[in-house]
Order: C-alpha cells, then sequence, then structure tokens
C-alpha cells in the first residue's frame, strides 16, 4: 500500500449532501483491511512524533481512525461530539459557521491540566469543528500536541484555523 493507493480508496461521491458538494466516502478504505491498517499506521507514525499523552477523536469518522491509533500507541482516548450526545458532564466550545454556530463537547474530566493531546478527525475541510476542539481542549488548560487527519481539502483553507498548530494529513486535495 501507498499514498496512491490509499488515494483509490477514497470515493468521491458528487452532489452529497447538497449539490454541488464533491463527499469523500472512507467507506472504501473501512472495507480494505489491509487499506485500513496501513492508514492507520501511518497516523500513528505522525503522531507518535509529537509525543502526546492521549488522542483526542472527533465525531464521528474520526472515531474510527482515533480508536485505531490510540490502541496501537496504548494511548487514551477522549472523545468529542455534538451537543447532547455525552451522558456526563460536559463542557463545550461554540464556534461559527458559514450561516450560524455550532458546537462541540467533551466530559467535564476529559482533559487534564497540562496534558498534551493529539486531535485526529477522518478529515479536514473549513477547519471549524478542529479548532473549535483545540480551543476546548486549551479551555482546559491542557494542549493541543497535533492535528493529524486522513483527507485534507486544502481549497477550503481549514488549515488556516489551525495556524497556531502542527497539522499533519495523509491526502490533500
Amino acid at each position: 500500500m501507498n499514498i496512491a493507493t490509499l488515494r483509490e480508496r477514497i470515493r468521491d461521491v458528487p452532489d452529497f449532501p447538497k449539490p454541488g458538494v464533491v463527499f469523500k466516502d472512507i467507506t472504501p478504505l473501512l472495507g480494505d483491511a489491509a487499506g485500513f491498517g496501513w492508514t492507520v499506521e501511518r497516523l500513528a507514525e505522525r503522531v507518535t512524533a509529537y509525543r502526546p499523552d492521549a488522542i483526542v477523536a472527533i465525531e464521528s469518522r474520526g472515531f474510527i481512525f482515533g480508536a485505531a491509533v490510540a490502541a496501537k500507541l496504548a494511548l487514551p482516548l477522549q472523545i468529542v461530539r455534538k451537543p447532547g450526545k455525552l451522558p456526563y458532564e460536559t463542557v463545550g466550545m461554540a464556534y461559527e459557521l458559514e450561516y450560524g454556530t455550532d458546537r462541540v463537547e467533551a466530559h467535564a474530566d476529559a482533559f487534564a491540566a497540562g496534558g498534551r493531546y493529539a486531535i485526529i478527525d477522518d478529515l479536514i475541510a473549513t477547519g471549524g469543528t478542529a479548532a473549535a476542539t483545540a480551543a476546548l481542549i486549551e479551555s482546559q488548560q491542557a494542549s493541543v500536541a497535533c492535528c493529524v487527519f486522513v483527507i485534507e481539502l486544502s481549497f477550503l483553507n481549514g488549515r488556516d484555523k489551525l495556524a497556531r498548530y502542527s497539522v499533519e494529513s495523509l491526502l490533500r486535495y
């Protein structure tokens, strides 16, 4: 497996979820055990260089990659979700969308003060969710070790919102 083969495992779905959007579908990659394993290995290599104390995975596809990387590196996993999805006391961070706002939440005890956290998600587009996750981590007196993505839609400039952090992606479109 290599980057070109990884790219072949990402399916473009035109006009989903709305007209004009080309959705990057990762299910062919997930259906290829060797390809998925190779991708997790590459993500783990990127994350290891930053020496985080734990992995933070963003809902929902980020959970797939974050959990696998956390297990591979024997690191704790924390999750960030949309509002109202976590059963315990939460802390949250609102962020701006093109038309309105959204919010991410984590359990109140998810981030240890002074801890270093690697953020993992399947894709970075505009960067809003990842930037809100980083701000949430920092609001708990912890720090962001790095942000790592399988796919980056570079034409949407999401990396700009994460300019203060080390950002890595396996594939750029």
